[in-house]
């Protein structure tokens, strides 16, 4: 409940209860205190067996820590239902890598009639030579 509540910062709240309440009054606000939490967690848990009935049997495995996002999304992450694992596991760059170059190295082999040997001419040349290369004027864009 008080994960986050170091050491220091407990003897603080301990000493300002003291002066506060006093050292006779003390022990009856922490009875006060422990009892009201105690009303408010049997209150939960009723409320959280209401609704849990209300649900009916095709919910039984609902859980209420489940309605935050996180615990969401690493529960439906951590399923095996959806095949996450496999299609992690079936994905291999390196396969996929290979594949490609077999498909390249396969399509040069069926256009071998090619004047360059086999190679694919990757230089970027002009479609037409003599044709200026500026791009044409748009009237419209002005």
């Amino acid at each position: 409940m008080f994960n986050d509540i170091g050491p220091l910062e407990l003897v603080t709240i301990v000493v300002l209860a003291v002066l506060v309440f006093g050292p006779d009054k003390l022990p009856k606000v922490i009875q006060d205190v422990m009892r009201t939490v105690r009303k408010i967690r049997e209150f939960s848990e009723s409320a959280k067996h209401d609704i849990r009935a209300e649900l009916g049997p095709e919910f039984k495995d609902f859980e209420f820590e489940d309605l935050n996002p996180k615990t969401f999304i690493r529960k439906q992450l951590d399923n095996d239902e959806l095949g996450l694992k496999e299609i992690r596991n079936g994905f291999d760059i390196k396969k996929e890598m290979a594949e490609v170059t077999e498909a390249v190295h396969s399509r040069d082999t069926d256009s071998s009639s090619d004047s360059s040997g086999g190679r694919i001419d990757m230089t970027k040349k002009p479609e037409d030579p003599g044709k200026d290369d500026r791009p044409p004027f748009d009237f419209d864009a002005t």
